[in-house]
C-alpha cells in the first residue's frame, strides 16, 4: 500500500480530514469553481514561490520538491536560506501559529535534513503584515514533534467511514460545507 502524504495535507488534516477527499475529487477542476476569497489569495501570494520568481540570490532556493524516507512525507518548500540556515514557510496571512502550520514546516525540516541540507532555523513569514514567527526545531520542541508523529500515524489509519465532524465552526468555515454529508453546522 501506498501510503505516502503529502506535506501540505498536514494542517487540512487537522482541519478536516473530509477535506482532504474533496479536494482530491475537485482538485482538478477549477479552482475559481471551489476556492474561497482566502485560499485564491493564498495561491496568489505562493505564485513567485512556486514559479521560482521569489528571489535570483543564489543562496535562497525555492519550490524544490522535497521527500522524507522516515516519515514517508512529500512536498515542497516555499523558501530556504542556505546562507542562513533558514526554512521559511509563507502564509498569506497569519493571525496564529496553528499546530498545522508547524507540522508542514516540519514536514519540509525532516525532509530538508534527509537530502543532506542544514536547517538550523524555522520561520513562518506572513506576507500580508511581513511579520515573521521563529518556530522552535522538532528536537528543541518534544511535545510538538510528539504531536506531530502522531498525526502522520494518526492520517495513516484513519477510517472516513467512522468519521463525524463535531465542530460546527470549522464545518461554516469550509469550502467544501455544501457537498460534505458529515457537516456539523447544519443541523438534521
Amino acid at each position: 500500500m501506498d501510503d505516502i502524504i503529502l506535506i501540505s495535507t498536514l494542517n487540512d488534516f487537522i482541519f478536516c480530514p473530509v477535506s482532504i477527499y474533496f479536494h482530491g475529487l475537485y482538485g482538478y477542476s477549477d479552482i475559481l469553481t471551489y476556492q474561497s476569497k482566502s485560499q485564491l489569495n493564498g495561491t496568489k501570494a505562493h505564485e513567485t514561490v512556486d514559479h521560482g520568481n521569489y528571489s535570483t540570490r543564489k543562496e535562497i532556493l525555492t519550490g524544490i520538491d522535497v521527500y522524507s524516507e522516515k516519515y514517508r512525507i512529500i512536498g515542497k518548500i516555499d523558501v530556504y536560506d542556505s546562507r542562513k540556515r533558514m526554512l521559511i514557510e509563507r502564509k498569506k496571512h497569519v493571525n496564529k501559529i496553528y499546530d498545522g502550520y508547524v507540522f508542514q514546516l516540519y514536514g519540509q525540516y525532516y525532509s530538508m535534513v534527509e537530502m543532506g541540507y542544514t536547517v538550523d532555523f524555522l520561520k513562518i513569514h506572513s506576507i500580508d503584515d511581513n511579520k515573521n514567527y521563529n518556530i522552535a526545531l522538532p528536537e528543541n520542541d518534544l511535545e510538538m514533534k510528539h504531536k506531530f508523529e502522531n498525526l502522520i500515524c494518526t492520517m495513516r489509519t484513519f477510517d472516513m467511514n467512522g468519521f463525524v465532524q463535531d465542530n460546527a465552526q470549522k464545518c461554516s468555515n469550509c469550502i467544501y460545507e455544501d457537498a460534505c454529508d458529515r457537516s456539523a453546522s447544519r443541523g438534521d
